[in-house]
């Protein structure tokens, strides 16, 4: 009977129960970002005949659950920080609303950290002793990206570290612990997936550009303004495709880069939607559409590869 009413007061004061507290707090939309390099990447050793199935489960693992621990990290120091305030139009924070308390949520972030690592320490065996040092930078990472006494989302830092942490170091050693080499079909596909999952934070700030400002937090939008932004994530989807496009033409086939032609379109729609709405909490489906035009390039990206077999 007690939990039946607690289920209705949470209905009526709008605040989910349960399992949808954390569902929310570890933002399945950005996840996108932390699989898609690790699933091309794996495709790409797939495609090389390399493919390792342990080491491949192993990166996806550990690269959802950092992921989730920098989500977690990032409600708690930003409600310590003062970033998230009444004014937030982003989808709402568990510490900031007050459904998970600050001590809860930190714990719940070297949780994630702890068992990400345990997967990463798996990796030892397939690439050597240098993935403590791979996975010791990410979760660095994904901690001083918040907090810390510089911290990078804070400083206009934020796009440069995911271009390289969302793209090059997933793709990059998801590839060596199975093919045990870097190859220049690596470096490009880690600069398409760092591109892409630059227009997810970018969507955010574009979004929260005015609370940023009165919080100090200085993210590119707020150094250069909502026009750069918008052109920032317009030109991020249109490199990856060019890049795209680079790659298949190393493997001769150029005709292959105009699989990403309904990316293309998808995303100057998504983006001019973007620009169309221009703030506002309505902009919150425009990471939606970001985080699906990102799988669709992926899905294209693959099904090059399995052309090329």
């Amino acid at each position: 009977m007690k939990f039946k009413n607690r289920m209705k007061m949470d209905r009526e004061s709008g605040k989910p129960s349960g399992v949808k507290i954390w569902f929310q707090a570890a933002r399945p939309k950005t996840l996108v970002a932390a699989s898609m390099p690790v699933i091309t990447a794996t495709a790409l050793a797939w495609s090389a005949q390399k493919m390792q199935w342990i080491a491949a489960f192993c990166c996806l693992a550990f690269a959802m659950l950092a992921q989730i621990a920098a989500n977690f990290a990032n409600d708690y120091f930003d409600y310590k920080g003062g970033i998230d305030t009444e004014e937030r139009l982003g989808p709402a924070r568990a510490v900031a609303s007050g459904w998970v308390k600050p001590k809860v949520m930190l714990r719940a972030t070297f949780a994630m950290l702890f068992v990400a690592s345990l997967f990463g320490l798996v990796l030892i065996g397939y690439g050597g002793l240098e993935m403590i040092a791979v996975g010791l930078a990410c979760v660095l990472f994904a901690c001083l990206y918040s907090t810390g006494p510089y911290p990078l989302s804070r400083y206009g830092l934020g796009d440069l570290f995911v271009l390289i942490f969302f793209g090059f170091v997933p793709v990059l050693f998801t590839y060596y612990v199975q093919a045990n080499e870097f190859t220049v079909f690596t470096w490009l596909l880690g600069a398409m997936m760092g591109f892409l999952s630059v227009n997810i934070l970018v969507i955010n700030n574009y979004r929260d550009v005015d609370t940023d400002r009165k919080t100090n937090k200085y993210t590119t939008v707020v150094l250069f303004g909502k026009r750069f932004g918008s052109l920032l994530y317009l030109l991020s989807g249109i490199i990856a495709c060019l890049i795209m496009g680079w790659f298949f033409g190393l493997q001769t086939k150029p005709l292959f880069g105009f699989l990403s032609f309904p990316y293309i379109v998808l995303h100057i729609s998504t983006w001019r939607e973007m620009v169309r709405i221009g703030k506002g909490r309505e902009l919150n489906k425009i990471l939606g559409l970001t985080s699906r035009n990102s799988l669709v390039f992926c899905v294209l990206f693959v099904i090059g590869l399995l052309l090329l077999s």
